[in-house]
């Protein structure tokens, strides 16, 4: 998942979040991310297939949360971006003869999952209202 999809996805929640209903815009969101609209509806788009955004198209359009930030898990926008191992993967296959190779797969796929779990732990007891607590301090 180092893809940076995850933090977009965040900026983009938690702006909605502080918006209280308001329609943003892609152009006004990319502003606040500082990275190129089409990026941010890509995201968007995303995020509304997997029903956390609703969208609108047209001069008076943009977007806003699909349901309260108190009913959003961290946990969700996660599985929303998430593409691949945490970690990464190997893209070569080991020899099959060492005593390491031939085991390296099997043990890093336990760790992952190890982690994995770890993280959707921490992220399944946090909402969105959550996250956005700590920008009104």
């Amino acid at each position: 998942m180092n893809n940076g999809r995850f933090p977009i996805s965040m900026h983009i929640l938690t702006l909605l979040a502080s918006a209280d209903g308001e329609l943003l815009s892609s152009d006004y969101i990319a502003g606040s991310i500082n990275i190129n609209p089409v990026l941010v509806r890509k995201e968007i788009s995303n995020l509304r297939n997997h029903g956390l955004i609703e969208s609108k198209e047209g001069k008076n359009g943009g977007a806003t949360l699909a349901k309260p930030a108190e009913k959003i898990q961290l946990s969700e926008v996660f599985h929303a971006v998430q593409q691949a191992s945490l970690l990464g993967n190997s893209k070569n296959e080991p020899n099959p003869d060492c005593p390491v190779g031939k085991q390296i797969k099997q043990r890093l796929d336990h760790l992952y999952l190890e982690i994995e779990s770890a993280l959707l732990h921490k992220l399944e007891k946090m909402s969105l209202a959550d996250f956005l607590r700590q920008f009104q301090q």
